[in-house]
């Protein structure tokens, strides 16, 4: 069978759906794999390194052609629309915002595989690209903090005084909060975090962080995620969130629901009673943000409420783009790892008797499988 790797179209996006490493992997299962040149290019992936794995690099790379087509950012409507029927798609789908997308991948009766819907299970850690690509964005919030922060992160002692440590504030305590509190302290940094989560308190110990707990446990969903709080709730939380926000130097958001808009945690009030000077880094500003009026790939001067200077409010974008060779190489053997699951004797086969199989597609045999996108896309005709 044959695997198309493209190269991606979307501006800011420099990942790629494979590396050399993976082209070997998928190589050894049988699979025939053609790269659009210059498709790792940005990652620091040569053509030549691919043709060295074993993959065939093509100028001219045409979609329709594969019998499996691997990417990282979800296709556009035109391309899903193009690809014949049978064909097998891998890679990150966005269901809940690409809903174009998904009615055409129907249409055209491709077997779709969205990396997002892939369970969160022992057995599919490997696959899970949620994770691996989280990982990423919550070192990276961190840095992209540090970079307008305009003063020290650690504790610093000298002969001509003492520079208090900066406070860093953490909301949610997923993969991306875990890493975002655990570089802020090795940056030195007094580090807190909250999540709605009950059981994450643990977790935000054994980073360095200290936990706030606001009295408002939410159920945990399927996943590990929290369930959405009802508006009431929601709005007693952001009350309660209030004055921690109001002594944070830098605030990190992370909060997130699958499939569904990112949950709102803190109000443009609360940002600008922040200290002048401060940081809001918003890492769910793609999905609609956990800061209100955040704008994905944006730096906003938000005028503090004491009117003595500006809070710097980021939309973060392409967060894990932004650190390509290593998100590319985590997200690449995720990938590879789910195709592997569903090759054998060189043939993708996927078996939807597998719950993991089951879990990750997303549209097949014309229909929409994935049962919250199917309603949406009722709902939305």
């Amino acid at each position: 069978m044959k695997v198309g790797i493209g190269r991606e179209r979307r501006d800011g996006e420099k990942r790629v759906a494979a590396t050399p490493e993976t082209v070997l992997q998928l190589t050894a299962l049988g699979v025939d794999v053609t790269v659009e040149s210059g498709a790792g290019a940005a990652s620091g992936y040569s053509d030549a390194a691919y043709e060295k794995a074993g993959a065939h690099v093509a100028g001219a790379f045409d979609a329709t052609t594969f019998d499996v087509l691997c990417h990282v950012r979800p296709l556009s409507p035109e391309l899903a629309a193009t690809l014949p029927a049978g064909t097998i798609t891998v890679g990150l789908a966005s269901p809940a915002s690409e809903l174009p997308t998904v009615a055409a991948l129907a249409a055209a009766q491709v077997t779709s595989f969205a990396l997002e819907l892939v369970p969160r299970i022992s057995r599919a850690q490997s696959m899970d690209a949620l994770t691996s690509q989280a990982l990423v964005a919550g070192y990276r919030a961190v840095l992209e903090a540090t970079i307008r922060f305009p003063r020290f992160f650690p504790l610093y002692m000298t002969a001509a005084g003492t520079i208090p440590p900066a406070r860093v504030l953490v909301l949610g305590a997923g993969v991306a909060g875990l890493q975002a509190i655990g570089t802020a302290k090795r940056l030195g940094a007094r580090v807190s975090a909250y999540d709605v989560r009950p059981a994450s308190a643990d977790e935000v110990t054994s980073m360095g962080g200290t936990f706030i707990s606001l009295d408002l446990d939410a159920v945990e969903g399927a996943g590990g995620y929290a369930t959405e709080l009802a508006e009431d709730r929601a709005v007693r939380q952001r009350e309660l969130l209030a004055p921690y926000v109001a002594k944070a130097d830098v605030l990190i958001t992370t909060a997130a629901i699958p499939g569904r808009p990112a949950p709102l945690l803190v109000t443009r009030e609360m940002v600008a009673a922040m200290p002048a000077g401060s940081v809001v880094v918003d890492l769910a500003a793609e999905t609609g943000g956990n800061v209100e009026g955040v704008l994905p790939g944006e730096d906003q001067l938000v005028p503090t409420s004491a009117g003595d200077g500006v809070v710097t409010l980021v939309g973060m974008r392409d967060a894990a783009s932004a650190m390509a060779s290593d998100a590319s190489r985590l997200y690449a053997k995720n990938v590879a790892n789910l195709l592997a699951l569903m090759t054998t004797d060189g043939q993708v086969v996927p078996d939807c008797a597998d719950e993991v199989v089951a879990g990750a597609c997303l549209t097949s045999g014309g229909e929409v499988r994935h049962a919250p996108t199917a309603a949406a896309l009722e709902g939305k005709n």
